[in-house]
């Protein structure tokens, strides 16, 4: 054998397959994609851990229910708040609208003790209040209140509201959801649609700082946000809830639910028990049903009296004895004042 040849065979790999270069770069390439798939699936956000079921829908004769007998343009759609691990729903809600115009949410029942979402009043009191400011404010007259009942009083009142779209805010959801907090924001929002302009998220802002502040400055704030209309501001004990949220530096509340066995003394006691126990100093009642009740705990020593504080009766306070706003009616949990002019020296 010549010398070349001896090197030609010690340098060229005799009998190697020609297409081992092919399924090496096919491994790799699997390889990567395999990387790529678990690394989606790792980062990949879970789904929102409920959905809106389409229940039933129609006009207001098919929901002898609900007390809207008084608005027989509405369509009314009923949606159950489906977990897929649940045989039952976890809330039921109801979204309203008249011809042409955007659902308002109207009602909401939670069938769970924690709240999901939305926290309201009693539809009953929502339509009778509805209706009282159709009947007593002027229709030039505006209409201050959290941005869910607004949308409600809009609807059934016909009166003009600061805040007319659904803004979303606080988002609430259980402890246990709380990791999920983007992916159900971005769900409620393709849901429900019909987001603010930034104008109205920056007057809400102020309109929640307003009731987070000190009752002189608070009236002031909704005065100028009223402008120089005559104005009414519409508050219920849930806004306590949802201000805490969104200004925990300016309120330290808590709640917990009570059931009614027809002992009030009883019901007293329990209540006052709980509110030492965990360090705070005031409460204020919502009725949830003919068997629940709802306890709002706040902890007025520290974070001082605030405007929404003064507006809403506490078990040592009331709101006839306040000033800065003027009373003018009172239904249920909803308590309507009146935004007095600037410089009205009454």
């Amino acid at each position: 054998m010549s010398t070349s040849s001896l090197s030609e065979s010690l340098t060229r790999p005799s009998g190697t397959p020609k297409f081992l270069p092919s399924l090496g770069i096919l491994l790799v390439t699997g390889g990567l994609f395999l990387l790529a798939w678990f690394s989606y699936l790792w980062f990949k956000p879970a789904p929102p851990p409920y959905s809106y079921q389409l229940v039933s829908e129609g006009g207001v004769s098919k929901f002898p229910n609900l007390p809207l007998q008084a608005w027989p343009d509405l369509n009314v759609s009923k949606y159950e708040l489906r977990v897929q691990s649940l045989e039952k729903p976890i809330a039921i809600a109801y979204r309203a609208r008249k011809a042409n115009g955007s659902s308002v949410l109207l009602n909401w029942e939670g069938l769970i003790s924690e709240p999901i979402s939305f926290m309201g009043g009693e539809l009953s009191e929502l339509s009778t209040i509805g209706t009282d400011i159709t009947q007593h404010v002027p229709r030039e007259g505006l209409i201050l209140a959290w941005w869910d009942i607004s949308r409600q009083l809009h609807l059934l009142s016909d009166r003009e509201t600061l805040f007319q779209s659904h803004l979303g805010k606080p988002l609430i959801t259980p402890s246990y959801w709380k990791d999920r907090i983007p992916v159900i924001a971005e769900y409620e929002r393709q849901f429900w649609g019909d987001e603010g302009t930034t104008e109205e998220v920056l007057k809400f802002e102020r309109f929640v700082d307003a009731l987070a502040s000190e009752p002189t400055k608070g009236a002031a704030l909704l005065r100028e946000l009223a402008g120089s209309r005559e104005a009414y501001i519409v508050v219920h004990p849930t806004d306590l809830y949802k201000v805490g949220l969104l200004r925990p530096e300016r309120m330290e509340i808590a709640f917990k639910d009570f059931p009614l066995t027809g002992n009030v003394h009883g019901l007293a006691n329990q209540v006052k028990a709980w509110m030492k126990e965990y360090g705070y100093d005031t409460y204020t009642l919502q009725s949830l049903s003919e068997k629940v009740v709802r306890a709002y705990f706040l902890n007025q020593k520290k974070n001082g009296k605030l405007l929404l504080t003064q507006m809403l009766p506490l078990n040592n306070s009331t709101p006839i004895e306040f000033e800065a706003l003027q009373l003018v009616h009172k239904h249920g949990g909803y308590w309507v004042y009146r935004i007095p002019p600037a410089h009205d020296p009454s």
